[in-house]
């Protein structure tokens, strides 16, 4: 049987690990003069795997474990990390239609066809979405991150 003390360093050790990939996504985009299609999929493969790195420990191991530990730390660590993801689905909410409207217009396969504001007259709030969103779980994902390491710190290592 393996002990919790490992399953919680394996747990850290995903989710920071998943650090480097959200990055890494977010330099293909910000490196990206123009975004295609393949930018697009390359961008989305450091992300998602990011985002499985996170969510698997949290989904499978954290979030049933939480009644049971039920603390200040604990519950602050969880209000955080559920913001983050609260936010990463207020940015889904202009990824969506963003992907949508340049997909139907072709903007990926041929961007230089049209200006990206010009697709659709909400583009700039939908942008704007994706912005404060991304922004946002980046925030509380790293304060939430940084409080569980403190936890994991106080619980198995001090």
């Amino acid at each position: 049987m393996v002990s919790e003390s490992t399953i919680a360093a394996l747990a850290a050790l995903s989710v920071t690990l998943s650090l480097p990939l959200y990055l890494r996504g977010a330099k293909v985009m910000i490196d990206a003069d123009v975004v295609t299609w393949d930018v697009l999929t390359h961008h989305l493969k450091y992300i998602f795997t990011g985002l499985v790195m996170t969510s698997v420990p949290v989904f499978g191991w954290m979030m049933p474990r939480l009644l049971d530990q039920l603390n200040g730390p604990a519950a602050l660590h969880a209000v955080l990390g559920l913001q983050a993801y609260a936010m990463l689905v207020f940015a889904l909410t202009g990824i969506v239609r963003i992907f949508q409207v340049k997909r139907a217009n072709d903007a990926y396969d041929d961007p230089d066809s049209v200006a990206l504001d010009d697709l659709h007259e909400n583009m700039g709030a939908w942008r704007g979405r994706l912005r404060v969103g991304v922004f946002g779980y980046v925030a509380f994902w790293i304060v939430a991150w940084l409080l569980g390491l403190y936890r994991f710190w106080v619980r198995y290592l001090a």
